[in-house]
């Protein structure tokens, strides 16, 4: 079986010393002309005509090494360079639809108004929540969207994070356990629910080839839809030049998890979700085993509410806990990153003693379609995020340089800074050991280590099995497959009562 897969076409952008970016906008060349010519230009006419435009932004560094290429790396440096959209990286290196004003934004947060797990406030009961969201599955008026771009970096995996296996007793891998729990929802519904499946250029050709091998878990081929995200360049943070990775290749990142709308709609993803007829999207990403996938409960109150955009949460525990902040700032929601948000807001306390700005984001959302098509064109609703990061590069020499400071700004987008433009956005909080255990870090951290992830998946599966009747010994791992049960009550009708597990056990 074969996967659908659309490849996102990249868009690095460039940056260029401040003192030569041209301060009237809506005047940078295109190099469409010249990627048009390439094959049938001479060599030095080529380095010519390019050259003239590299200079007027102040980027002929690009060129130092032309000489030096053959046309195989010819042709891939034109390319990435016909793609660049100078007007837009002017705008970002001089500071402009960058997001940063984070101590202004703060210090007017407020807590955002929620659906509490202790009911106070809900204008909907839970049991209300899950009838409309168990109608909205059985009708086929929901897809799924699954971030999965990362590479396994952090846990010391030099793979797409999606493969890394975090099952307990099965070694299931988180593709794994997240494509199950899809269709089991499926199965539980008698419906399809598609799925679109976000890679990055250095995840997709394994992440395909992967799926592919493992005939997508189950998921029927014309279900699962691979798109690509693009990328944008990291540029010297002093003078905005852009960094070369290799001396005929720009050094490009992902574009983050906000350059889902447009490489969604860029490869077909959002046609294809019109045809179907689908409503509402369920996102999730892919280092989170216990993401309740397509959860009926979280989903009806997202309905019930008319919400456009709904954003699953958790209670944090500390202040400087590692989560974004859902807030609600003068009237609208967003979300605040934990390393945007100062002490002093971080640390506010309401009346009860309680952190004031008491909701982490999961990184789970229902959104409303129609509302991702209204804003798909606007840039603006997805403003850049700056990171000030180490970023290898190739000096004037040919050399390559790994700086021990951070010497570089990449530029990323994030999906939650739809949540100000969203209308009736609501958040939903859930317990942190029912719905939320990331994987982030390597084995043997302090915190979203897999160990500690895995503890959490044994936790709940044995929460599950004494709420069925069964008896679990002591430090017995007993492992549930999605396929097996989705929860204790679907579990409870499949278990023999008194049923005794003394040995790991892998239910399937």
């Amino acid at each position: 079986m074969l996967l659908r897969i659309a490849l996102g076409v990249a868009r690095p952008a460039y940056g260029a010393p401040a003192n030569h970016w041209p301060r009237r906008l809506g005047t940078f060349p295109r190099l469409n002309s010249l990627a048009r010519k390439q094959t049938a230009m001479p060599l030095e006419d080529q380095r010519q005509e390019l050259l003239a435009k590299l200079r007027s932004v102040g980027q002929d560094h690009a060129l130092r090494f032309w000489s030096q290429f053959d046309e195989a790396t010819r042709a891939q440096l034109v390319t990435q360079l016909e793609a660049i959209d100078f007007e837009q990286l002017g705008r970002l290196f001089h500071g402009a639809e960058v997001l940063d004003d984070w101590g202004a934004l703060a210090s007017r947060a407020e807590p955002p108004a929620a659906i509490r797990l202790d009911g106070r406030g809900n204008r909907f009961t839970a049991a209300e929540a899950r009838e409309k969201g168990a109608e909205a599955l059985a009708d086929g008026k929901l897809g799924a969207v699954l971030v999965a771009g990362g590479q396994g970096t952090r846990l010391g995996f030099d793979h797409p994070k999606g493969m890394y296996a975090i099952g307990p007793v099965s070694q299931a891998s988180l593709f794994q356990i997240l494509f199950e729990k899809l269709q089991a929802m499926s199965r539980r519904y008698n419906v399809r629910i598609p799925l679109y499946l976000m890679t990055s250029p250095a995840t997709h050709d394994e992440t395909a080839a992967y799926l592919a091998s493992k005939h997508n878990f189950g998921l029927r081929a014309d279900d699962v839809h691979l798109f690509c995200q693009g990328t944008m360049p990291a540029v010297d943070a002093v003078t905005g030049r852009v960094l070369l990775a290799e001396p005929g290749r720009l050094f490009a990142s992902p574009d983050g998890h906000g350059g889902m709308l447009a490489a969604l709609d860029r490869s077909g993803g959002l046609r294809d979700i019109r045809l179907r007829g689908i409503e509402d999207l369920f996102y999730f990403q892919v280092d989170n085993p216990l993401a309740q996938v397509c959860d009926p409960e979280f989903i009806g109150y997202h309905l019930l509410s008319l919400s456009e955009l709904s954003t699953q949460v958790v209670a944090k525990q500390l202040p400087a806990e590692k989560v974004g902040n859902v807030v609600t700032v003068d009237g609208r929601m967003r979300i605040i990153e934990y390393s945007d948000l100062p002490a002093s807001a971080g640390e506010r306390r309401n009346a009860q003693g309680g952190l004031a700005l008491w909701a982490g984001n999961t990184a789970i959302h229902v959104i409303d379609v129609a509302f991702l098509e209204r804003v798909k064109n606007d840039e603006h609703r997805l403003p850049f995020h700056r990171a000030h990061k180490a970023v290898p590069y190739v000096d004037e020499t040919g050399k390559l340089v790994e700086p021990a400071q951070p010497n570089a700004i990449k530029f990323e987008r994030f999906i939650f800074d739809l949540l100000p433009a969203a209308e009736r956005a609501i958040v939903v909080e859930v317990e942190p050991g029912r719905a939320f255990a990331p994987v982030k870090n390597a084995p043997g951290s302090k915190v979203d280590s897999p160990e500690l992830v895995q503890k959490q998946m044994l936790a709940q599966a044995r929460e599950w099995l004494t709420t069925a009747g069964a008896q679990v010994a002591e430090a017995t791992p007993v492992e549930i497959s999605p396929l097996f049960a989705m929860d204790a009550e679907e579990l409870k009708k499949k278990l023999v009562p008194g049923r005794r597990f003394d040995q790991a056990t892998y239910l399937r």
